[in-house]
């Protein structure tokens, strides 16, 4: 019996952890063509138009997040970030949008140095 109950618990656990990182790689996909954010980030988004534009392919996929979600809110928000391109790009993204998007640059191929 304990074993059973362990066990559920278990398993539901990592379906709450999978949840909350979440994300669909292929609506992700749909929506930076959507969005067009490889017009500034690049066709690979590893490399952007301009050397002060982030990379942002296989970036942590919370770090992404977080960072979309700073964006949303301005620099006037609660730690918000202000961009004026960004914010604008941001304000017209869903929770989904968001999630997505960063499942998405966070699965491909990364030029970023990840261990030293």
């Amino acid at each position: 019996m304990k074993t059973t109950t362990l066990a559920s618990v278990l398993a539901l656990s990592l379906l709450a952890t999978q949840a909350i990182a979440g994300g669909n790689i292929e609506a992700g996909k749909a929506a930076a063509q959507k969005y067009n954010c490889a017009a500034c980030h690049g066709a690979d988004f590893k490399s952007p138009i301009d050397p002060s534009y982030p990379k942002l392919a296989g970036q942590h996929q919370d770090y992404l997040q977080h960072a979309l979600v700073a964006y949303q809110r301005g620099a006037d928000g609660p730690n918000g970030r202000g961009n004026a391109i960004m914010g604008a790009q941001a304000k017209a993204l869903s929770h989904d949008d968001v999630s997505n998007l960063a499942a998405y640059l966070h699965s491909l191929p990364t030029s970023l140095i990840v261990q030293k």
